[in-house]
């Protein structure tokens, strides 16, 4: 059976499925944009390089200058190599006494710029000053906040003269939560 549509008819019946893909690509478009600014992505998994590296013992870092959060200055840090002359990571973290951040700066270090870590408060701008280096692949995901984690954390002992082989070091915070229970 031939049911006659008028023009107008016609031109809706067409416009329907358009319509349909056009909703649904909208749709697409603000949930994929959601899931790209969720603040929930996972630092500590992040899968070491592909690409050759240019030396031996060769390690990245997180690197931002001046972000407004940790969050932006993880997800936006350059992926290239650390010089040569640097062996860990450094953290430079600003924020107010009521805990918000005001800048932060990872950068690849060397172990004289790794000398002043910790907190310190400045009476003048009442804001805390916290440094953290440590030693690794990418290891300055989180921010010093405290005296507790702004601390200087190698994953083992520089060789001494004496000594053809380096002493793994255990790190400080080990102790802390694996002692108690020996």
């Amino acid at each position: 059976r031939y049911v006659c549509l008028n023009r107008p008819q016609r031109r809706i019946r067409m416009l329907l499925p358009c319509h349909a893909l056009a909703v649904a690509a909208i749709q697409i478009f603000v949930f994929s944009e959601n899931w790209a600014f969720a603040k929930n992505i996972n630092f500590y998994n992040v899968r070491p390089p592909l690409d050759p590296t240019p030396f031996p013992n060769s390690f990245k870092c997180f690197t931002c200058e001046n972000a407004g959060d940790n969050y932006d200055c993880n997800r936006w840090a350059e992926d290239k190599w650390c010089p040569q002359n640097t062996q860990y990571c450094l953290t430079v973290h600003h924020f107010t006494s009521h805990g918000r951040s005001t800048s932060i700066t990872k950068k690849c270090a060397s172990r004289s710029e790794c000398h002043f870590v910790g907190c310190h408060h400045s009476r003048d701008s009442e804001q805390t000053e916290c440094r953290s280096c440590c030693e690794g692949m990418i290891c300055n995901v989180e921010l010093p906040t405290n005296h507790t984690n702004a601390v200087f954390a190698v994953m083992h002992a520089q060789r001494t003269s004496g000594s053809s082989v380096p002493v793994p070091c255990v790190p400080v915070l080990i102790w802390v939560f694996v002692l108690p229970f020996l």
